[in-house]
């Protein structure tokens, strides 16, 4: 038997390219030898970013973090745009990167009610949520988020990486959300960073924001609603405005989820959330 917990704690995910710098001067701007500013190039901030904000996670106290986790996951499941929402795409946490655990979250979504079928005891419950997770394809920032409807859906891939596997015991292929019939609603997202503006530092390789700006045009080609993207975050991955380099290829959040509560950022966070 399984144990499911264990095995969603274990779930990595490995994630995050060049022409617009936000903000001010770079502090870690240098001098040439004729005097002119020479910055950075966008990777290598991001690079100094990311070891600064791991540094700080690697420092952060067992016992802290967990109560962060906590608090974090307590505030989604019992906020109102988590109940109502019907279709979610979730990250599954990983210890080894320091990500917000979603533990709990995913074993809300995947409770064991009979998919398609209300709750007889209370007849405004709406019907079972669908979740997606992701699945790495390739080295080149291609990635699918794919339907799972228990954690026996996850396979352990040649890293060592639980995702869900292509096709089902019956050798279907997985739903995946690009070519879902109806909307996702809400995305659960990791990061290394971010700050109230809605800029997100991920790892790296490009995948979500690859992913989600495929998503953004999907669902403006079907004339959806566009989903709110809300990263989880502990408290010292949220910076100061403009630390973030940003470039065209990068998607901001609508929400922040940290310890304290709800950071909402757009105009639809505000309206929805």
């Amino acid at each position: 038997m399984i144990n499911h917990q264990v095995l969603l704690a274990s779930h990595v995910r490995i994630f995050s390219s060049s022409c617009r710098l936000s903000g001010s001067l770079n502090p870690n701007a240098a001098m040439s030898t004729f005097g002119a500013v020479v910055h950075p190039s966008v990777a290598e901030q991001k690079h100094a970013l990311r070891s600064r904000i791991k540094k700080e996670l690697r420092s952060l106290p067992a016992d802290q973090r967990s109560k962060e986790d906590t608090e974090i996951q307590n505030f989604v499941l019992n906020s109102p745009w988590f109940k109502s929402a019907k279709r979610l795409c979730a990250y599954i946490s990983c210890d080894a990167l320091r990500e917000v655990d979603t533990t709990r979250i995913l074993s809300e979504i995947l409770k064991n009610k009979t998919p398609g079928v209300l709750d007889h005891l209370d007849h405004h419950t709406q019907l079972r949520k669908k979740l997606y997770v992701p699945r790495v394809e390739d080295k080149n920032s291609n990635m699918r988020m794919l339907h799972i409807s228990t954690t026996e859906d996850l396979v352990a891939s040649s890293m060592n990486i639980f995702e869900p596997s292509p096709t089902d015991a019956s050798g279907n292929h997985r739903e995946d959300a690009m070519l879902a019939s109806e909307p996702v609603d809400i995305f659960l997202l990791p990061g290394v960073a971010f700050d109230r503006q809605g800029h997100r530092l991920g790892r790296g390789g490009g995948y979500y924001d690859v992913f989600l700006k495929n998503y953004q045009e999907l669902a403006k080609e079907q004339k959806w609603k566009q989903p709110l993207l809300i990263a989880l975050a502990y408290s010292v991955q949220i910076i100061d405005e403009n630390e973030i380099p940003v470039t065209d290829n990068d998607v901001s959040v609508d929400a922040l989820v940290s310890p304290s509560g709800l950071i909402p950022i757009t105009p639809a966070s505000f309206k929805d959330m």
